[in-house]
């Protein structure tokens, strides 16, 4: 129904000039943004999209939040390290031990095995042996994987707007991979070290300074970055899978039209106890085979083929998964501790310290 104010006599439109009717279509507003608040901070995600976008933000350039990725990524790192110790040293108990002779069983046949014997002769602390070397060193190895990541990204954008494809976010967790390996190879190298030496009879070393320490005196500062090229091989893909499975779980756990800032710590622990399975899926035949290689005496390999070529001789494929069990049982909670961690001390952090301020 019309009012009588748009009546129009018929003689004034026989008057008119002829005119050109335009449809304009209907304003439709933009979609709304997903912000990501933690791993990457200022991005943003087109629902609908498999485009990440980084949104220009003051903050995430502010010299204060570099401080806090730094101490967040260090409380993260001290979460996982803690939750996944224990079957971190049955994974690499597992690893290390040869094909027995003809005859002779297995020292471990399968995880549980492992688990209580190692309980039984070394008490519940034998499952935290080497503990020391990680825990000191994952403050500055997350700070400098997440410095990575950040660093990988802004070398793929022409302009801070500009999106990031998955592959891309893969790309910037691959050179996160390859910072955080400066400071993990050696402290895995001690860390492989000390774990092996708890089932053997022989005590070399008296903790990880003594232990560093003696290597660094045998060969010096090669000795201790023994498995470098392993390390790399199983750190720069599985860090690029890392990071862009994480990106996706909490993408697709964000309920439609809510941020992604509001999800639940359940929800967290979920996306980041999947990111570290799939980072093991990716990583574990490359970790059997940095085990070895930084456990045996250093004239045992002479490098990546040889360790490889004993491992398949000797035990076929499924060597290459030595320890699978036990690598995704310990993926699940101390990524999603991780993850947990650094998620709720971000937010802890910007509380007591805005960016602004």
């Amino acid at each position: 129904m019309f009012s009588n104010d748009t009546l129009v006599a018929p003689s004034a439109l026989l008057a008119c000039e002829p005119c050109t009717l335009v449809h304009s279509p209907p304003t439709i507003p933009p979609p709304p943004y997903i912000s990501h608040p933690a791993l990457s901070p200022g991005i943003t995600l087109h629902p609908g999209s498999s485009k990440l976008t980084l949104m220009s933000s003051e903050n995430a350039a502010h010299p204060l939040a570099y401080i806090k990725h730094f101490m967040s990524g260090g409380v993260g790192g001290v979460c996982l390290t803690l939750a996944g110790q224990p079957l971190d040293t049955i994974k690499v108990n597992l690893q290390i031990q040869g094909r027995p002779e003809l005859g002779v069983a297995p020292r471990y046949t399968n995880t549980a095995d492992c688990f209580r014997k190692i309980v039984t002769q070394q008490g519940l602390w034998g499952l935290y042996r080497g503990m020391g070397a990680p825990l000191a060193g994952v403050t500055p190895i997350m700070a400098v994987t997440f410095f990575g990541f950040s660093l990988g990204k802004k070398l793929q954008q022409n302009h801070p707007n500009e999106p990031l494809r998955p592959r891309q976010v893969f790309a910037a967790g691959m050179l996160a991979g390859l910072f955080g390996a400066v400071i993990v190879i050696p402290a895995e190298r001690i860390k492989c070290l000390l774990q092996a030496q708890a089932n053997s009879s022989v005590k070399r070393f008296a903790g990880p300074i003594d232990c560093a320490q003696q290597l660094y005196r045998e060969q010096g500062i090669q000795s201790l970055y023994r498995g470098t090229v392993l390390t790399l091989l199983r750190d720069i893909p599985a860090t690029g899978m890392y990071f862009m499975s994480y990106e996706w779980m909490k993408q697709m756990l964000t309920p439609e039209g809510q941020s992604i800032n509001n999800l639940s710590a359940v929800r967290i622990l979920l996306a980041g106890g999947v990111a570290g399975m799939c980072n093991w899926v990716v990583a574990i035949p490359m970790d059997v085979l940095k085990s070895r290689f930084q456990t045996a005496h250093a004239d045992q390999y002479r490098g990546v083929q040889d360790v490889l070529r004993d491992v398949l001789r000797n035990e076929g494929p499924r060597g290459l998964y030595k320890g699978f069990t036990a690598a995704m049982l310990r993926a699940f909670p101390a990524n999603a501790a991780c993850f947990l961690g650094f998620e709720v001390s971000m937010t802890f952090l910007n509380w007591l310290i805005p960016d602004g301020s």
